[in-house]
């Protein structure tokens, strides 16, 4: 684990290509990259060559637009001030091709007052066309400079030796520490959903503090957040989470520019890389065609579900003032709200459905406890035995339907994976499953075995033709 004091971040005004240079140091494409200034809003963090944590933020000095407004860029910069003051180090990212600015000058003062060790770099350094410009850079004062250009990687490994130096050597640490650490198992979830569900809003509560920007403005989260969180369970045990705070996602007809598909694509990617995913729903709406679609894709993917309702708040303030037409109480009306969620949402393995608001605190203790519940049974051994008698025991209940004269068969069954469970079945032939018996036999695996939350994959084997009967 990296000593959180081997912290760098990259600052600077918009469209300098922070970002860019972001990946290019931790190479891979993980901060979105897009010529419209303001893509990146939260901080995003990652470990560098197990040395030092990167922080990649927001432009500083962001004029109101129709895109982003006053509120949203006073925010960022808050991010900014955050990621500076937990920094050892600061690279400061400017434009050879535009000269220095203004904006340099004044963010060049800002950074100055916290009198920590500031790395100018003078990115885009693609052609010799703006040379000339470099010598007033110097007019900033800052002792040490680098020329870089992101796009093609020039210099790129003489900047990551220079982060090095100016970070000094690495602090010694007990190896029986660091070889605790490392059996140490952070249960990434990720939170997604539709935009302004209370994705963020959620996260802060759990982080109890104001980490990530919140607005009522749709589509203020731009990129996928990682955030660490330790916490001390009432049993005096610690858990290790990493939360994943996501970009709303939109439907398909509603993606209109290349910054909605890439921060849709990087959304889809954190929910591919989490452990466990939560879709939240929004309490005044309910399931949307698009939640079905999102829930699909993480069974798909074999994640762990679970449902939050947020902005629960609403109805119990209802409740509060005069009763609802057709329900007793406010418990009732949850009821059946449950029902209506398990209806629309038939096909997700009896994943627990919390209910929550953000703004009011309710329901949050609920979020970490389902979490790590749904994690550790991802990772339950399924005895052979007790898998065949089950399968057994599904198809005397209910046979499959004959298919082209012939029915499907199971002759044996082993797990063979977790994280999702999957099941290696040997039949006669695989074709012969049909969707909605796949559907009964992941039903009843998930009862039997209290597996709620976890998909099941089936993986077929059928007979080969010459062996069939």
């Amino acid at each position: 684990m990296i000593d959180p004091s081997r912290s760098v971040a990259i600052v600077g005004r918009p469209n300098v290509g922070k970002s860019r240079l972001f990946n290019r140091l931790i190479g891979k494409r993980l901060a979105i990259v897009h010529d419209q200034p303001g893509v990146t809003r939260d901080v995003v963090m990652e470990d560098v060559d197990d040395n030092f944590i990167l922080m990649d933020t927001g432009g500083i000095g962001m004029k109101p637009t129709e895109m982003s407004s006053a509120e949203i860029n006073k925010a960022t910069e808050e991010q900014v001030d955050f990621a500076i003051e937990a920094a050892s180090v600061i690279l400061f990212v400017v434009d050879m091709q535009v000269g220095l600015t203004p904006e340099d000058q004044t963010i060049a003062a800002k950074l100055r007052k916290y009198g920590k060790p500031v790395l100018l770099v003078i990115n885009k350094l693609d052609s010799q066309k703006h040379v000339h410009l470099i010598n007033d850079f110097y007019r900033l004062g800052f002792k040490d400079t680098l020329t870089v250009s992101a796009e093609h990687g020039l210099h790129a490994d003489v900047l990551l030796e220079k982060i090095k130096e100016l970070l000094g050597p690495e602090p010694e640490v007990d190896e029986s520490e660091t070889a605790d650490q490392k059996l140490r198992r952070r249960i990434r979830i990720c939170f997604t959903g539709r935009p302004n569900v209370g994705k963020s809003s959620l996260t802060n509560r759990l982080l109890k503090s104001d980490r990530l920007i919140v607005s009522d403005v749709p589509g203020t989260t731009r990129d996928s957040v990682e955030v660490n969180l330790d916490y001390e369970a009432p049993d005096n045990t610690s858990w290790h989470f990493q939360l994943i705070d996501t970009a709303g996602l939109k439907p398909r007809a509603k993606v209109k520019t290349s910054l909605d598909y890439f921060s849709g694509l990087r959304t889809g990617e954190s929910i591919e890389g989490a452990d466990v995913v939560f879709l939240i729903l929004d309490a005044l709406t309910g399931v949307t065609k698009l939640d079905k679609k999102i829930a699909g894709d993480a069974i798909e993917l074999g994640r762990g579900l679970v449902i939050i309702v947020n902005k629960w708040d609403f109805a119990m303030k209802q409740f509060a003032d005069e009763p609802v037409e057709g329900y007793e109480s406010e418990t009732d009306f949850r009821k059946a709200f449950v029902k209506a969620v398990r209806k629309e949402l038939f096909f997700i393995p009896q994943s627990p459905i919390i209910f929550t608001s953000a703004t009011q605190g309710y329901g949050i203790d609920e979020i970490l406890r389902r979490g790590k519940a749904v994690f550790d049974r991802m990772h339950k051994k399924l005895p052979t035995g007790r898998v065949n008698r089950l399968i057994a025991e599904l198809m005397e209940k209910q046979k499959p339907h004959i298919v082209h004269g012939k029915r499907f068969k199971i002759y044996y069954a082993v797990q063979i994976g977790n994280n999702p469970f999957r099941i290696r079945i040997y039949c006669n032939q695989e074709m012969r499953l049909e969707d909605s018996y796949k559907r009964y036999l992941e039903a009843g695996f998930n009862e039997a075995f209290q597996l709620d939350g976890c998909p099941v994959k089936f993986d077929l084997v059928g007979k080969k033709p010459s062996d069939r009967r």
